[in-house]
């Protein structure tokens, strides 16, 4: 039952969290597949090949607003639900948002020297969630308990979706001239589930001395193939329901050291199969044995049997993907002469494509030789402040790092402690891991091999031609 009350929890596409800033220019391996124009590869330093060698990076975050977190902590820590928080009859909204990415294959090659070129490709496993229910919903799970022996109109109207995929990519960036560079990534998708709930009315009427209530609700549910069942092949790769999204980005590096960067990310779609089904949702059911010691399990079973219960349409659909907007400036600055101790902040906006959702956040980098510590502050248009931080250890040829860009409410999470008074519950955690291999890239001054030919590829040939040919400047 926890696991259908968190997948009835995340759910629809009104608010998305952000991604994971403390990686913006670290020049990780990570970072070079989630932004672009990033090199991985440092001339006369690095070895040509990185990979992750099929160890997981990932990160993962969900949190929850509004009045039912005490009722969520206390069903999950406690086995019960305590309601005291929830204000029913005022159709009062809790938001959720949930997100996870799990990149199980990465692999970069340094391609050639002319633009600095290198190439890339990735296997990732996503997971994306967002959602709107009502106290009164969370209310109903515990049976009739929170409520009054009468009709309730629309206070079910609760909305969600969730979806997860696997993603194929292959990315490619070049230095276009000292200052510039421009990298994209392009991804064949492969859906594994997706449900949707969309209930656009809803009346609920209580008979307590019969122990039952009837239940009307209108709206929509949709459900992929197999959607909602968890089986040892539920995450099999498939090509059922295919799909392509995109990323690009591009950096600039001005005269005084400021660094500009631009990605969008993420943009795509998924087209889920002709097996998939879509209800409509006009009905009425009775709901039953609301004080009994089972209640959770029969109004998730009841309601289960409502949705699914109308008009079913079978045919396919399509998804948007969860695209983002991104801008960024960030400088670098040294504190002692030989350059090993240095801070580099970065100021970032992002922005939702397909739904709501604006968020700013700082990033600081305070890096020592290879140890690098960061700190990072984010505010969203749900008006919530996050604090994170990130250990990293990262040599020309190694990188590890771990961290969280919610610190306090990850550890209350982690001790099972309640935070009843917090503006939100959530956890957020990320890790990663690579390293570099093969022959060291030498620059052709130093170099034992001598390559002939320009010093620039397609995409920089294809930019002079436009702006033509510049000079001086500090390299990205």
């Amino acid at each position: 039952m926890k696991k259908f009350l968190l997948l009835l929890l995340l759910s629809a596409p009104m608010f998305a969290a952000a991604q994971q800033f403390s990686q913006y220019n670290t020049g990780t391996l990570f970072d070079s597949f989630e932004n672009p124009s990033q090199r991985s590869f440092i001339r006369d330093s690095s070895y040509n090949m990185a990979s992750n060698f099929l160890i997981p990076n990932f990160g993962a975050y969900a949190f929850l607003t509004g009045n039912a977190q005490r009722s969520i902590q206390s069903r999950l820590f406690d086995e019960r639900y305590d309601n005291s928080q929830l204000e029913v009859g005022n159709r009062k909204l809790n938001h959720v948002v949930g997100n996870t990415g799990v990149y199980l294959l990465m692999f970069k090659w340094y391609a050639d020297m002319r633009g600095d070129k290198e190439m890339g490709i990735s296997v990732k496993t996503k997971g994306e969630a967002n959602g709107t229910i009502t106290d009164e919903t969370i209310a109903l799970f515990n049976g009739s308990a929170n409520f009054q022996n009468r009709p309730y109109e629309d206070v079910l109207n609760s909305n969600g979706y969730y979806q997860t995929y696997h993603q194929i990519g292959f990315s490619y960036r070049e230095k276009l001239s000292k200052r510039a560079a421009f990298g994209f990534k392009v991804n064949f998708l492969m859906g594994l589930q997706y449900q949707e709930v969309l209930i656009n009315r809803s009346s609920i009427e209580f008979d307590k001395p019969a122990d039952q209530a009837n239940l009307y609700l209108d709206g929509l549910y949709y459900a992929s193939e197999n959607a909602g069942r968890f089986k040892a092949n539920t995450f099999a790769p498939n090509f059922r329901n295919p799909g392509a999204s995109v990323s690009i980005g591009g950096s600039y590096k001005t005269e005084e050291g400021y660094i500009l960067q631009g990605n969008v990310k993420d943009l795509g779609f998924v087209h889920w199969s002709g097996k998939s089904n879509t209800y409509r949702v006009l009905g009425s059911t009775t709901l039953t044995d609301l004080s009994q010691p089972w209640r959770e399990d029969s109004v998730r079973n009841q309601l289960s049997n409502l949705l699914k219960s109308g008009y079913i349409h079978t045919g396919s659909f399509t998804t948007p993907t969860d695209g983002l907007a991104e801008m960024s400036i960030a400088k670098k600055f040294f504190f002692n002469y030989d350059r090993t101790f240095s801070m580099l902040p970065t100021l970032i906006v992002q922005k939702q494509v397909f739904y709501r959702g604006l968020t700013g956040a700082l990033v600081d980098h305070f890096q020592y030789n290879n140890i690098t510590l960061t700190a990072t502050a984010s505010y969203n248009d749900l008006r919530l402040f996050n604090f994170g931080g990130q250990f990293m250890y990262k040599s020309p040829n190694a990188e590890f790092y771990i961290g969280s860009e919610r610190l306090l409410p990850t550890g209350r999470i982690a001790i099972q402690s309640t935070g009843y008074n917090t503006p939100y519950t959530g956890a957020d955690f990320f890790l990663g891991f690579s390293l570099k291999f093969g022959r060291p890239i030498e620059s052709p001054m130093n170099a034992s091999y001598i390559p002939m030919g320009e010093e620039k590829g397609f995409f920089g040939r294809f930019f002079d031609k436009i702006f033509g040919k510049r000079k001086g400047g500090g390299e990205l």
